[in-house]
């Protein structure tokens, strides 16, 4: 018995480490392809998007991160898919890159299901965090971090977050994920600054560049 319990509880272990990740980034891999097809066809025409909808691409270059973003924060239709979720949702909605003002939030797994954020604690003032929709590429600069804070503290997507720096109304985005890693106890929040907005036309911005 305590054999069996033994393989039992590491085949769960190799399912939650590895396979997850294995079918997320498969999953996550088919979106992003998908979506730059539709663009490019025209088969996508900017707008409202229905939840779990993908409808941009997040590049982090630092972490190697391109990582679809879907709408809504769901964990089995958007997120545990291996794509990060935009917080569109009642009190929770957050503004899209395209408004003029306001904060661009989303969450992402920092374990298991392709983890796409599970490095965003190495990012530093000045990163480059860049979403591409179907039109433009938004260039942000990372500001701040809030290492740890409780689930509960949904001011951080605010469309001035208290404790990112930023005093005054402008073009933000917002990274939530669990913390600390393998836990779902609290939460760390990365903020960014919008620096550049660069249609598609004009080509890649310097961030995308190698």
């Amino acid at each position: 018995m305590f054999i069996t319990t033994g393989v039992l509880m590491l085949l769960f272990v190799t399912y939650q480490l590895w396979w997850t990740n294995v079918r997320a980034h498969a999953q996550a891999g088919s979106e992003a392809s998908s979506l730059q097809d539709d663009w490019a066809s025209g088969k996508r025409k900017p707008g409202a998007f229905e939840p779990g909808q993908g409808f941009a691409i997040l590049h982090i270059p630092k972490l190697d991160v391109v990582v679809p973003i879907a709408e809504g924060t769901s964990n089995k239709g958007v997120l545990d898919r291996g794509m990060v979720g935009h917080y569109a949702d009642g009190a929770l909605k957050t503004a899209m890159p395209g408004d003029k003002s306001g904060n661009f939030g989303l969450a992402g797994h920092r374990n298991t299901h392709g983890e796409p954020f599970r490095y965003i604690n190495r990012l530093t003032p000045g990163d480059p965090i860049v979403v591409e929709t179907q039109d433009e590429y938004f260039v942000y600069k990372m500001a701040s971090i809030l290492p740890v804070t409780p689930p509960s503290n949904t001011s951080v997507l605010k469309p001035v977050p208290p404790g990112s720096g930023f005093t005054e109304p402008g073009r933000y985005i917002t990274l939530t994920t669990c913390t600390p890693e393998f836990t779902s106890k609290y939460r760390m929040i990365v903020w960014g600054k919008m620096v550049e907005e660069r249609p598609r036309s004009k080509g890649k911005p310097d961030a995308l560049v190698s």
